[in-house]
């Protein structure tokens, strides 16, 4: 318990701050951000009711060949991350194991905080947290682009007239809500990467951590509510005035 006591009084009362700064950024972010997508327009809604516009054309058309073949094209981008998160993670551990040769290298660059070997410890334990959470996110992201395959599958033809109405309207409504829910796991990861970049800044030091971290959530939210992509997307079909106007139950998120 003395011996733990030391250690983290060695890692020093800044360095816990700068790190309750940057989670409070990364956690308050994606709450703020979930938040504002119900009430504003924002990538995630916009892009939600372009979901919704292309599962219902989809039960019209006989052919699904595309919509499959775009869900895959999305989850090899998932799979991308996810498979580079495996050997960051393997990289941590391997430099974990390794902290005393990183410590005597980073001392010989000049702009570098001159950590001690539990900062050093902390700074890597916190990069391998963060990137066990982004493989995980990622993974249950193609889990649910899977599910959303096999809705495409299980769709009813344009012909079939079994099918009612209000079940093709419920089978588009929820098949975009699970590409929806795959999509935010992808935006988590993403997020996280963003994020581990600003843990990069920590090695510099604590004061470029806290300006790191602030930037980071800034840039993420010019992205999300002020970026020309965004723009475009609400301009198409004219989405961006129709998202909280049109039928609430067919855009609930």
């Amino acid at each position: 318990m003395t011996l733990l006591m030391a250690e983290l009084n060695e890692m020093g009362s800044l360095n816990f701050i700068c790190l309750g700064i940057f989670l409070s950024c990364w956690i308050g972010y994606a709450r703020f951000a979930h938040f504002m997508a119900k009430r504003t327009a924002s990538l995630s809604s916009v892009l939600h009711v372009h979901r919704i516009n292309w599962m219902r054309r989809m039960l019209q058309r006989e052919v699904r060949v595309g919509d499959a073949a775009l869900i895959a094209n999305i989850e090899r981008n998932v799979n991308f991350f996810a498979s580079s998160c495996v050997l960051i993670i393997a990289g941590l551990l391997t430099a974990i194991t390794a902290t005393e040769k990183i410590k005597d290298m980073l001392g010989t660059v000049s702009f570098t905080a001159g950590d001690t070997l539990p900062q050093l410890e902390l700074k890597l334990m916190v990069l391998l947290g963060i990137f066990i959470y982004s493989y995980f996110t990622f993974t249950w992201s193609m889990r649910q682009f899977g599910f959303a395959s096999v809705l495409i599958g299980a769709a009813p033809s344009p012909d079939d007239t079994t099918v009612t109405a209000n079940d093709r309207r419920s089978m588009a409504i929820y098949s975009a809500k699970v590409i929806d829910q795959a999509s935010r796991s992808y935006n988590n990861g993403l997020r996280a990467f963003y994020f581990s970049m600003a843990v990069l800044s920590w090695f510099i030091g604590p004061y470029v951590f806290i300006g790191a971290s602030l930037l980071v959530t800034t840039v993420l939210y010019q992205r999300e509510f002020l970026s020309s992509s965004l723009k475009a997307l609400k301009q198409a079909e004219n989405v961006g005035e129709k998202v909280f106007t049109d039928d609430k139950e067919l855009y609930r998120r």
